[in-house]
């Protein structure tokens, strides 16, 4: 019976505040794209499907701190009105005062989780597609070159990549078993069939042999690889928005051609661990939800908890790059600034039962 109340007091403020998150980061994306609206085909309604479909991205990075923020101003609120203080005389110590709000918490990491894998990164391609397909803009370009992926024994140059994941002006440099180039192949477009086979389009193939080069045009021709459009969706979603199943089918191929991984296995991990991150800040507010009136009302402990909230996506960030330049385990990287606010919420439980 206790467990329901949290919850539904809990939940449904950490909802309240989503809303409202969402609603101001939604405004700030339409203020940013209005200086785009009439640029190709991008018109005030497509501008508004791009905002719509961005939401779900913002909800995910926004999960954890909507929790934070909920739970103390749920906690606040009863501690202001003399509910906790009953609940505590009552019984009610510390740990199961946690208890009931890290089960709160795990219906916030399920909708995490759920958001993060299967609806985060559809509607980001989607949002992406849209607005690039208005726009006739090229998704990305890694290099003035273009973009470069090593394939078994050949490395890919792919000049452009569209949004319906065309590939456009690629050349394809295959080496022999001894490492010796044999062949050049330049295409003007390829386009996936599935089963890892691309179409080709406007094909010249250089052959070497010996000290001959042979010059072969066709019209058309297949083109067997591991790329897929899911591998090369890390052109246009950045790995912290791609799924599960998609980081760790790329990590994979990256492996298999002995690239380094480490930035896909940090954001693998973030991955994996951040639904975590969203029972870890809730219970985090717990110690300072319940501090007495001369800490402050609740619009300061409000204001405490955007401040905490900002701090977690910071200490990820700064674990994240400096574990890329150190090559940390990946585990370390991600997991370090869940383990340090985890830390900080158990030393203010037990210095809250003492008092």
């Amino acid at each position: 019976m206790l467990f329901r109340y949290f919850a539904r007091e809990i939940l449904a403020t950490s909802l309240l505040v989503l809303v409202a998150l969402l609603a101001l980061f939604g405004f700030f994306d339409l203020v940013r794209e209005l200086d785009d609206v009439g640029r190709g085909g991008y018109r005030l309604g497509v501008m508004i499907g791009y905002v719509l479909l961005s939401l779900p991205s913002h909800a995910y990075v926004l999960l954890p701190a909507a929790a934070l923020i909920g739970t103390l101003f749920a906690l606040a609120r009863m501690s202001e009105q003399s509910e906790l203080t009953v609940m505590r005389s009552s019984g009610l110590s510390m740990r199961q005062l946690a208890a009931h709000v890290a089960g709160a918490g795990v219906a916030v990491a399920l909708v995490t989780l759920v958001v993060g894998e299967f609806v985060t990164p559809y509607t980001e391609e989607a949002a992406k597609s849209l607005r690039l397909k208005a726009t006739s803009s090229i998704v990305a370009r890694e290099f003035r070159s273009g973009f470069w992926v090593k394939d078994d024994r050949s490395f890919v140059n792919i000049q452009d990549v569209t949004a319906d994941t065309v590939l456009l002006n690629l050349k394809i440099y295959e080496f022999d078993k001894s490492y010796r180039l044999a062949s050049i192949s330049r295409a003007a477009r390829g386009a996936y069939e599935g089963a890892n086979r691309w179409s080709l389009a406007e094909v010249e193939v250089t052959r070497f042999d010996g000290d001959k080069a042979v010059l072969e045009r066709r019209a058309s021709s297949v083109w067997n690889s591991v790329l897929t459009p899911d591998i090369l969706s890390v052109l246009k979603i950045v790995p912290e928005r791609m799924s599960v199943l998609n980081l760790s089918a790329y990590i994979e191929h990256l492996r298999e051609n002995r690239q380094k991984t480490t930035r896909y296995e940090i954001a693998l991990w973030q991955k994996v661990l951040y639904p975590v991150a969203a029972i870890v800040m809730m219970i985090l507010a717990i110690p300072f939800a319940i501090q007495s009136q001369r800490a402050g009302g609740t619009g300061a402990k409000i204001v405490l908890g955007i401040l905490l909230g900002l701090g977690f996506h910071f200490a990820g960030r700064l674990f994240s790059h400096v574990g890329l330049l150190n090559d940390w385990p990946a585990s370390f990287s991600a997991g370090m600034p869940t383990l340090i606010f985890l830390g900080v919420a158990a030393a203010g439980l037990a210095h809250a039962e003492r008092r």
